[in-house]
Protein backbone atom coordinates (compact mmCIF):
# COMPACT_ATOMS: atom_id res chain seq x y z
CA UNK A 1 0.00 0.00 0.00
CA UNK A 2 2.83 2.11 0.48
CA UNK A 3 4.36 1.51 -2.91
CA UNK A 4 0.98 2.63 -4.17
CA UNK A 5 0.94 5.92 -2.42
CA UNK A 6 4.37 6.58 -3.54
CA UNK A 7 3.74 5.80 -6.86
CA UNK A 8 0.46 8.19 -6.89
CA UNK A 9 2.90 10.98 -5.29
CA UNK A 10 5.31 11.12 -7.73
CA UNK A 11 2.88 10.77 -10.27
CA UNK A 12 1.01 13.75 -8.76
CA UNK A 13 4.18 15.76 -8.85
CA UNK A 14 4.56 15.48 -12.78
CA UNK A 15 2.23 18.46 -12.57
CA UNK A 16 0.58 17.78 -16.15
CA UNK A 17 -2.47 19.96 -15.91
CA UNK A 18 -4.97 17.39 -18.07
CA UNK A 19 -3.99 14.20 -15.67
CA UNK A 20 -4.32 16.32 -12.11
CA UNK A 21 -8.07 17.15 -13.96
CA UNK A 22 -8.23 13.71 -14.69
CA UNK A 23 -7.49 12.12 -11.27
CA UNK A 24 -9.38 14.90 -9.58
CA UNK A 25 -12.30 13.75 -11.98
CA UNK A 26 -12.08 10.42 -10.85
CA UNK A 27 -11.80 10.29 -7.49
CA UNK A 28 -14.92 12.71 -7.07
CA UNK A 29 -16.74 11.00 -9.36
CA UNK A 30 -16.20 7.58 -7.81
CA UNK A 31 -17.11 8.86 -4.39
CA UNK A 32 -20.38 10.49 -6.12
CA UNK A 33 -21.47 6.94 -7.85
CA UNK A 34 -20.78 4.85 -5.39
CA UNK A 35 -23.24 7.30 -3.25
CA UNK A 36 -25.75 7.14 -5.86
CA UNK A 37 -25.65 3.53 -6.25
CA UNK A 38 -27.40 3.34 -2.94
CA UNK A 39 -30.28 4.88 -4.43
CA UNK A 40 -30.53 2.56 -7.58
CA UNK A 41 -29.80 4.87 -10.04
CA UNK A 42 -27.01 6.49 -11.67
CA UNK A 43 -25.08 10.18 -11.90
CA UNK A 44 -26.79 10.42 -15.15
CA UNK A 45 -30.37 9.64 -13.71
CA UNK A 46 -29.50 11.86 -10.62
CA UNK A 47 -28.91 14.91 -13.33
CA UNK A 48 -31.79 14.11 -15.31
CA UNK A 49 -34.25 13.79 -11.92
CA UNK A 50 -32.79 16.87 -10.73
CA UNK A 51 -33.09 19.10 -13.65
CA UNK A 52 -36.57 17.88 -13.78
CA UNK A 53 -37.44 18.73 -10.45
CA UNK A 54 -35.88 22.17 -10.82
CA UNK A 55 -37.21 23.15 -13.89
CA UNK A 56 -40.51 25.27 -14.19
CA UNK A 57 -40.37 24.80 -17.89
CA UNK A 58 -40.90 21.30 -19.45
CA UNK A 59 -38.36 20.43 -22.54
CA UNK A 60 -38.45 18.00 -24.51
CA UNK A 61 -36.13 15.36 -25.06
CA UNK A 62 -34.48 17.22 -27.55
CA UNK A 63 -33.66 20.52 -25.47
CA UNK A 64 -32.73 17.89 -22.59
CA UNK A 65 -30.64 16.53 -24.17
CA UNK A 66 -28.82 19.87 -25.55
CA UNK A 67 -29.27 21.17 -21.93
CA UNK A 68 -27.48 18.20 -20.35
CA UNK A 69 -24.71 17.68 -22.71
CA UNK A 70 -25.99 14.31 -23.33
CA UNK A 71 -26.50 12.62 -26.53
CA UNK A 72 -29.66 11.24 -27.95
CA UNK A 73 -28.96 7.49 -27.45
CA UNK A 74 -27.67 8.08 -24.00
CA UNK A 75 -30.59 9.91 -23.05
CA UNK A 76 -32.78 7.60 -24.45
CA UNK A 77 -31.53 5.04 -22.51
CA UNK A 78 -31.42 7.11 -18.90
CA UNK A 79 -35.10 8.50 -19.76
CA UNK A 80 -35.89 4.55 -20.57
CA UNK A 81 -34.52 3.47 -17.11
CA UNK A 82 -36.31 6.10 -14.81
CA UNK A 83 -39.57 5.23 -16.36
CA UNK A 84 -39.22 1.38 -16.04
CA UNK A 85 -38.58 2.64 -12.40
CA UNK A 86 -41.38 5.39 -12.06
CA UNK A 87 -39.63 8.03 -11.97
CA UNK A 88 -40.68 9.61 -15.01
CA UNK A 89 -43.27 9.77 -17.41
CA UNK A 90 -43.30 10.59 -21.05
CA UNK A 91 -45.56 13.22 -22.14
CA UNK A 92 -46.51 12.85 -26.09
CA UNK A 93 -46.84 16.57 -27.46
CA UNK A 94 -50.30 17.27 -28.56
CA UNK A 95 -49.46 18.94 -31.79
CA UNK A 96 -46.48 16.21 -32.79
CA UNK A 97 -46.60 12.74 -31.91
CA UNK A 98 -43.10 12.11 -32.34
CA UNK A 99 -42.05 14.39 -29.55
CA UNK A 100 -42.20 13.79 -25.73
CA UNK A 101 -41.51 15.77 -22.75
CA UNK A 102 -40.39 13.68 -19.43
CA UNK A 103 -41.70 14.83 -16.27
CA UNK A 104 -40.84 13.58 -12.82
CA UNK A 105 -43.26 11.67 -10.77
CA UNK A 106 -43.89 12.20 -7.06
CA UNK A 107 -42.09 9.14 -6.51
CA UNK A 108 -39.09 11.14 -8.63
CA UNK A 109 -39.21 14.00 -7.24
CA UNK A 110 -38.86 11.93 -3.30
CA UNK A 111 -36.01 9.88 -4.59
CA UNK A 112 -34.15 12.69 -6.08
CA UNK A 113 -34.41 14.38 -3.06
CA UNK A 114 -33.00 12.05 -1.04
CA UNK A 115 -30.35 11.58 -3.53
CA UNK A 116 -29.28 15.26 -4.03
CA UNK A 117 -28.97 15.62 0.14
CA UNK A 118 -26.97 12.10 -0.13
CA UNK A 119 -24.58 13.57 -2.93
CA UNK A 120 -24.54 17.10 -0.88
CA UNK A 121 -22.54 15.48 2.02
CA UNK A 122 -20.48 13.91 0.08
CA UNK A 123 -19.70 17.23 -1.85
CA UNK A 124 -19.14 18.92 1.48
CA UNK A 125 -16.56 16.14 2.55
CA UNK A 126 -14.65 17.14 -0.58
CA UNK A 127 -15.25 20.89 0.15
CA UNK A 128 -13.57 20.36 3.81
CA UNK A 129 -10.58 20.15 2.38
CA UNK A 130 -10.51 23.40 1.30
CA UNK A 131 -11.26 27.27 2.99
CA UNK A 132 -13.77 28.84 1.77
CA UNK A 133 -11.56 31.51 -0.41
CA UNK A 134 -9.88 28.38 -1.87
CA UNK A 135 -13.24 26.76 -2.43
CA UNK A 136 -14.20 30.22 -4.44
CA UNK A 137 -11.17 29.91 -6.74
CA UNK A 138 -11.66 26.21 -7.25
CA UNK A 139 -15.28 26.85 -8.97
CA UNK A 140 -14.47 29.95 -10.53
CA UNK A 141 -11.60 28.39 -12.58
CA UNK A 142 -13.77 25.18 -13.27
CA UNK A 143 -16.53 27.63 -14.27
CA UNK A 144 -14.62 29.37 -16.55
CA UNK A 145 -12.70 26.18 -17.73
CA UNK A 146 -16.30 24.63 -18.70
CA UNK A 147 -17.41 27.70 -20.57
CA UNK A 148 -14.29 27.41 -23.07
CA UNK A 149 -14.10 27.75 -26.56
CA UNK A 150 -13.37 24.67 -28.87
CA UNK A 151 -15.81 21.73 -29.41
CA UNK A 152 -17.31 19.82 -26.50
CA UNK A 153 -16.96 15.93 -27.37
CA UNK A 154 -19.90 13.57 -25.18
CA UNK A 155 -21.74 13.60 -22.64
CA UNK A 156 -21.37 15.63 -19.54
CA UNK A 157 -21.40 12.76 -17.47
Amino acid sequence: MEEQSEVIEACLQKWDFNWLLHRATQRVGAAYSDEIAKFGISLRGQLVLQTLANEEIQRTQLKLGAMLGLDKTTLTSELDKLERAGLIVRVPDPNDRRVRTPVITDKGRELQKEAGDALAEVERAFHSRFSPEEMAIIRKALQDLSRGEGPVHGSCI
